[in-house]
């Protein structure tokens, strides 16, 4: 049977040449979809189809009538999930070659729309393709694995799939790329670019959708070009925000960047990954920082700030900065960026005049924070890194706790 396993549509199959198709296809090995304007005629024919232990389906459409043919289609592609032929046998009289009749006269014989047609095979083909598609990204279930699928169907990023070639198509769509060899493309490129400690360990995919989501969230941010004087004042008013709430530094904090070209995006981590931050030019005139609050208290959120404004205002514009948690090994570049924060938000010569007197009660941190215009959260992570308290102290009562939710940290 040389057509086991086929699914075939014939129209104007309940009678005459049509319905002598349908049987001899059926012959063969395929299952038949009769389309008729009379569905007495068609409903004969199925039977016949059946008797010869083939499946078959008898729909009543006059091919006239687009809504018609578009029902055919869809109900054969539901029942059947495919069509392999379609012959297209409704008609009326008329001796011509076909290759010979022009539209006018093809629409003047058959008393038929040539768009009936034309979109009939358009839907056809389209079918055809998708499939073919299909089969392509079922290729492609080992590189699908790699990806945090289950945490993006949570924040909505991917719908829940029915199959894997369909997240692998969701997953391309996320990327804008055509193909899984085009991202591995980008991927090598972005990978250049990667500015980032010797022993990094979060998960590369991983990290390139995380990068991915704050993108398209600071796609939707509207900037200044890039101005760096600009930014630095941002940054001296965004430094006396930590005393206040999430609610009030948070969107005064992003207009403040993208007043001078930079946009700021919150993007809790995802699994596999162990970052804090990271910047990157998304334009030559427009920055992107990016946070993770992942340790959700206000010194290391302020300090990752001010250590990706370093990297904006010290550092090259081709190269994106990822920074982990618990690093043990820095560049010069993140060593620069270390500087950079812990300066701008307790300048050096005040700090050594603080930490001189080596008293780190509560009353004093809180006045010593007081007259730098900080959190003293702020003050008490900067005592722990350098070593001069516990990690444990009873001061951490002074750092203020955050939660990221969708629209922000709360």
């Amino acid at each position: 049977m040389r057509l086991r396993e086929r699914v075939a549509v014939i129209t104007g199959g309940g009678r005459g040449i049509g319905r002598a198709v349908a049987l001899g296809f059926a012959k063969e090995g395929a299952d038949v979809v009769v389309a008729a304007r009379t569905e007495g005629e068609i409903s004969e024919a199925r039977n016949e189809i059946i008797q010869l232990d083939r499946r078959s389906s008898a729909i009543v459409c006059n091919v006239s009538d687009e809504d018609q043919v578009k029902n055919l289609i869809e109900e054969t592609l539901n029942i059947y999930g495919k069509i392999d032929i379609l012959v297209n046998n409704a008609g009326m009289g008329g001796m011509r070659p076909v290759w010979g009749t022009s539209k006018a006269n093809f629409e003047r014989v058959l008393g038929i729309s040539a768009n009936i047609w034309n979109n009939l095979e358009a839907k056809y083909r389209l079918f055809k393709a998708r499939r073919q598609d299909y089969k392509e990204l079922s290729k492609h279930e080992n590189w699908l694995q790699k990806f945090p699928i289950k945490e993006l169907e949570r924040r909505g990023i991917i719908d829940k799939g029915d199959s894997k070639p369909r997240y692998v198509a969701q997953l391309l769509d996320f990327f804008a790329v055509g193909s899984v060899a085009t991202w591995r493309e980008r991927c090598e490129q972005l990978q250049v670019a990667f500015r980032c400690s010797p022993a990094f360990k979060s998960s590369i995919e991983t990290v390139i959708t995380w990068l991915r989501i704050g993108e398209l969230k600071a796609a939707e941010i509207d900037c200044n070009s890039y101005d760096k004087l600009e930014f630095d004042a941002a940054l001296k008013k965004i430094r006396h925000l930590s005393y206040e709430k999430p609610n009030v530094f948070e969107p005064k904090m992003k207009e403040l960047c993208a007043n001078s070209g930079v946009a700021l995006v919150f993007v809790g981590e995802l699994p596999g990954t162990h970052l804090s931050g990271a910047t990157r030019w998304l334009q030559s005139d427009k920055a992107m920082i990016e946070l993770s609050l992942r340790y959700k208290t206000d010194d290391h959120l302020w300090f990752t700030f001010f250590h990706e404004a370093g990297h904006v205002k010290l550092h090259g514009k081709k190269e994106v900065f990822i920074d982990e948690i618990n690093q043990s090994v820095f560049s010069d570049e993140e060593q620069e960026a270390n500087q950079f924060a812990a300066n701008r938000l307790i300048p050096k010569k005040a700090y050594k005049k603080f930490i001189k007197n080596d008293d780190y009660n509560q009353s004093n941190i809180c006045e010593f924070a007081a007259a730098l215009g900080i959190a003293p959260g702020i003050v008490i992570g900067r005592l722990q890194h350098d070593d001069l308290i516990s990690w444990r102290t009873p001061l951490n009562s002074l750092k203020c706790h955050f939660k990221l939710v969708e629209t922000g940290s709360e």
